[in-house]
């Protein structure tokens, strides 16, 4: 070997050795940088929920074969509140006058994060958990929003936070809110009027979806009521001219209302049923009552919508020469959107990365998107940047919304159905019951298991997230769109 060719050697052997000694830090910082987004906390969160995966599963699957609408979900509040108990929390039952609605509390002291849960299905859309339409039991209910996942994985949470308490390695308290009655009345409302949420630093939240994304977006607000017109019986052959038609009048109020549809914003939403328009043509009507709802982006506008409604309605009385009287049943404000907080949830789920889905949970998605004349896309695990807060939202109204002008709210949305289906139908309710759903419930337990960890151990975190609170609510009072009284112990449905 000539010295030539020896001294390239000796440069290629150290040239090898610090590209390898550079590599190696640069590995050596990679692997750096990933540790540093994770803590022994989260890790702890992620084994929690893999070690009580099955029991959350088989909470959620009872859920859904129970198929209790709102305000009778005896069962499924019991199969929350029997597991919570179980695990160690303290349980308070049958709160704000509603016997499914409880709490499950564990720690003591200050930071108090809350996370909610809901388990109301919806009448009229049973299914089985498969990819082709067909009823469970005729007739009876089914969870086309998926609450039978929302309960159990935010319970996972909850419990994965409690075991790092008992550990000594988290300080506070944690405390699941068992919220029944999403899909109608609105339960969260009237645990919130009892002042149940009054103390919490932040709250959490998630719901089904059919992508996965710390929400930025609102909702939007609506209020909830009845007109009842009362007017006088009479025989409409004999002496119509004795009787005075409350069904006149129901009409009048419904032109009325489809009149004012071109001078409203194009935000708003008016839409309604009629409940009662008598019963046999040879008698003027003495009842009639329809049911209405007034959305749009802005609990302002909706006021404002209302207040004309109400006129209307008023004067739809006096064209007919009946009574008409309005009635609240509730209603919702939009949800008051957290972005600091949504960044923290966000983290997190960057950190889990996206849900991986068998060949079969493709094609069972594949078959009802078929089913249902849509695109056969199949599933969309992946996690979504944060996006831009749009002015006005999608449409559907929630009672989270209330909870948010309260607490500063933080919510996660998670894939458990196929894109390009109908929600609130069958296809998420056989999605629901079974490994597509239950993904979504995993995730979601790990996800915002780990973002109460952030809560927990940051008081920066929760104090940025209460400025942005206040800065947004500003100089809004809250005011709850409930009656005076007792909640309501049974429901027409959503």
């Amino acid at each position: 070997m000539n010295k030539l060719h020896a001294t390239t050697l000796n440069l290629s052997i150290h040239t090898m050795k610090y590209s390898i000694f550079f590599l190696f830090l640069l590995t050596g910082t990679f692997c750096l940088s990933q540790t540093k987004k994770s803590t022994p906390n989260k890790e702890a969160i992620i084994k929690s929920v893999e070690k009580h995966q099955q029991e959350l599963i088989s909470v959620s699957d009872k859920i859904w074969a129970y198929a209790e609408t709102a305000l009778q979900e005896t069962k499924s509040a019991k199969e929350l509140a029997d597991y919570a108990e179980s695990q160690g929390f303290l349980v308070k039952r049958n709160l704000a006058g509603m016997p499914t609605a409880f709490t499950a509390e564990f720690g003591s002291g200050k930071p108090i994060i809350g996370i909610m849960g809901e388990f109301d299905a919806l009448p009229g859309i049973s299914q089985k958990a498969q990819p082709t339409k067909e009823p469970l039991n005729a007739g009876a209910g089914g969870h086309g929003c998926g609450h039978n996942l929302f309960g159990a994985g935010s319970l996972g949470a909850a419990v994965a936070v409690k075991e790092l308490m008992q550990q000594g390695k988290l300080k506070g308290t944690i405390r699941f809110y068992g919220t029944p009655a999403e899909e109608a009345v609105g339960g969260k409302i009237y645990m919130a009027r009892e002042g149940l949420f009054a103390d919490l630093d932040v709250c959490l939240d998630w719901h089904p979806d059919v992508e996965i994304a710390a929400s930025t977006q609102s909702s939007q607000a609506m209020v909830d009521f009845v007109v009842e017109f009362k007017g006088k019986a009479a025989h409409a052959a004999a002496d119509p001219w004795n009787g005075r038609s409350a069904v006149d009048g129901l009409e009048a109020f419904t032109h009325g209302v489809n009149l004012l549809r071109e001078h409203v914003r194009p935000s708003v939403r008016m839409h309604y049923a009629i409940k009662a328009g008598g019963d046999v043509p040879n008698v003027v009507p003495e009842y009639a009552k329809v049911w209405m709802w007034v959305r749009d982006s802005k609990r302002s506008v909706v006021d404002e919508v209302f207040s004309r409604v109400k006129e209307i309605a008023k004067g739809a009385g006096e064209i007919a020469g009946v009574e008409a009287k309005v009635t609240v049943l509730g209603g919702d404000y939009e949800i008051l959107v957290n972005r600091k907080g949504a960044e923290v949830l966000q983290k997190n789920l960057e950190l889990l990365g996206p849900i991986s889905y068998s060949a079969e949970e493709i094609a069972f998605a594949k078959k009802i998107q078929e089913a249902q004349n849509a695109e056969q896309s199949g599933l969309d695990g992946k996690i979504y940047p944060l996006k831009e807060t749009q002015e006005h939202p999608a449409g559907g109204s929630t009672d989270v919304g209330d909870i948010s002008w309260l607490v500063p709210e933080i919510t996660l949305v998670a894939t458990t159905a196929p894109k390009n289906t109908a929600w609130h139908g069958w296809s998420v309710v056989a999605c629901g019951g079974m490994s597509i759903g239950h993904k979504g419930l995993v995730l979601a337990a790990k996800s915002l298991g780990m973002t109460m960890v952030d809560l927990f151990e940051n008081e920066q975190v929760r104090k940025d997230i209460r400025a942005e609170f206040e800065q947004r609510k500003g100089k809004e009072v809250y005011k709850a769109y409930i009656p005076d009284g007792p909640a309501p112990v049974s429901n027409q449905g959503k």
